[in-house]
């Protein structure tokens, strides 16, 4: 049997007032998932272990069956996997995004406007022409998510995540170091803050994206700092023989080049609503057909949508999930007798409330054919409660799911 998870970045949430007092997915028009939960078994998962932030890195790690203590090593070393940026001994990365601080010295947002992928590429140009040198360089990504290695640094530095803190002052959230030994890392982080301020207020992109009435890029924000990983493949884990992953996000596709899944790069997958739905979906549909014995498709949009606060948008997504991944993949399963088992779930909650992650459990369905139905008639946070699966944890979710 063939296997695919579908996981809609975010997606669980808490009653928004704007949509009646119902969650995106309860308000949501659903009527893939639904049969899938009909039909299916479901439950909640605790992707969040105690003691751990709430972030994707996480979130993905742990539903995909890996100890948090034996593997995590920060985001910008798994990010740096996806862009084939070897982190060598002695070196620390770190994401860094492209923010926007407002004239009163607020956060504005952890995205700068999410700004596109070619005008980012040029402000991370001027700044490494600018602040990079023999020990610190700065790497191009998608949108506002780019990368910072520095070697020497230590991981030992409190570094808050941009999307965590919108409107917070943001000299209220620099860095600061965790150990007596980390203090010259947490300074020359902030040096590096500071002085890119300088750099990208005056840059040409950012002139014209405000005379555009756009937020600028105007500040980078590093943060979650650490070494490269030591993981084991899914292969080695579970068995897998031939897996991929498909994703708009550095950071899913690194966490699956680890994981020994081959990344699948789709033309016009943006992370945001208008994501190239169909297009990551073929891709899917094709390495199901070919040789894949595991997918996993990773769409960002509903978290992107929660951060900002948009309900109604993040309802939207969670439709387009529905209409354009959910119900033609089940069309193509079931026109072609597929031997296939489909589970679709969230890394986390991204409240539009908090317009940040929080570590509730989140809902998740499993199907697959000869399945026995559990009652639950829908897929949403209180119907999932409701399922025969109960509180997973841990591995359990992926073993259940693969076995």
């Amino acid at each position: 049997m063939k296997h695919i998870i579908i996981l809609g970045d975010g997606m669980a949430d808490e009653p928004c007032p704007e949509l009646g007092n119902l969650t995106p997915l309860e308000a949501a028009e659903t009527p893939a998932l639904d049969r899938l939960a009909a039909n299916g078994r479901s439950g909640l998962l605790a992707t969040v272990p105690e003691g751990y932030s709430p972030g994707s890195e996480i979130a993905h790690l742990s539903l995909l069956g890996y100890s948090l203590p034996d593997v995590f090593e920060g985001r910008g070393a798994l990010e740096a996997a996806s862009m084939g940026i070897n982190i060598e001994p002695g070196e620390m990365a770190m994401r860094c995004n492209l923010i926007c601080i407002a004239p009163d010295g607020t956060i504005k947002n952890h995205s700068a406007g999410h700004i596109s992928t070619e005008e980012a590429a040029l402000l991370i140009d001027a700044l490494n022409e600018s602040l990079g040198n023999e020990t610190t360089g700065f790497f191009p990504g998608v949108s506002y998510r780019h990368l910072l290695k520095i070697k020497g640094g230590d991981k030992r530095v409190l570094c808050t995540p941009p999307h965590d803190v919108p409107g917070t002052p943001a000299a209220d959230v620099m860095v600061q170091p965790l150990a007596e030994e980390a203090k010259p890392t947490a300074d020359y982080l902030n040096q590096l803050i500071i002085r890119s301020r300088e750099i990208l207020e005056k840059h040409p992109v950012n002139l014209k994206r405000i005379a555009e009435g756009k937020d600028p890029a105007n500040s980078i924000w590093p943060w979650s700092p650490g070494y490269k990983p030591a993981m084991k493949t899914m292969q080695e884990l579970f068995g897998i023989e031939k897996g991929y992953v498909i994703s708009a996000v550095d950071l899913i596709m690194g966490i699956g080049v680890y994981a020994g899944l081959k990344p699948i790069h789709v033309e016009g997958a943006t992370g945001l609503y208008d994501t190239n739905y169909e297009g990551k979906l073929r891709a899917a549909i094709d390495a199901l057909e070919k040789d894949a014995d595991f997918v996993f498709l990773h769409i960002e949009a509903s978290d992107e949508a929660g951060h900002e606060g948009d309900a109604a948008l993040k309802k939207q997504t969670v439709e387009y999930l529905d209409k354009r991944v959910v119900g033609p993949l089940m069309k193509w399963i079931k026109e072609n007798g597929k031997d296939v088992a489909v589970a679709v779930l969230p890394d986390h909650p991204t409240p539009c409330r908090l317009r940040t992650h929080t570590s509730n459990p989140v809902p998740f369905l499993i199907w697959h054919p000869g399945i026995k139905p559990d009652g639950v008639t829908r897929y949403s946070e209180k119907e999932a409660a409701q399922g025969s699966y109960g509180i997973m944890r841990d591995d359990e979710f992926i073993r259940e799911f693969l076995s």
